[in-house]
């Protein structure tokens, strides 16, 4: 029974652990694109500011699906602290 209740919070150990890495990742390649597209084109920093907005709020809506997910994971199987 230990072993179960173990690997759920290893599991969401991991989960958690993701999402910081989701957000530096996903706001990183909204600047290098950008940056690499005002290079090309030649329209600093407009680009860079408009695709690193874009990284930033694919990083949240991650977040939030991931968030979503694990709410819906934790429904009936009594780990929700709500019913104490």
């Amino acid at each position: 029974m230990a072993k179960k209740e173990d690997n759920g919070l290893l599991r969401h150990l991991l989960k958690a652990s993701t999402v910081g890495l989701n957000l530096v990742a996903a706001t990183f390649v909204g600047l290098a694109v950008g940056y690499f597209l005002d290079k090309l084109f030649g329209t600093r920093p407009y680009l860079t500011v408009i695709f690193l907005i874009l990284g930033i709020i694919a990083g949240f809506r991650e977040l939030l699906k991931m968030a979503r997910q694990d709410d819906g994971e934790n429904k009936g199987d009594g780990t929700d602290k709500k019913d104490i």
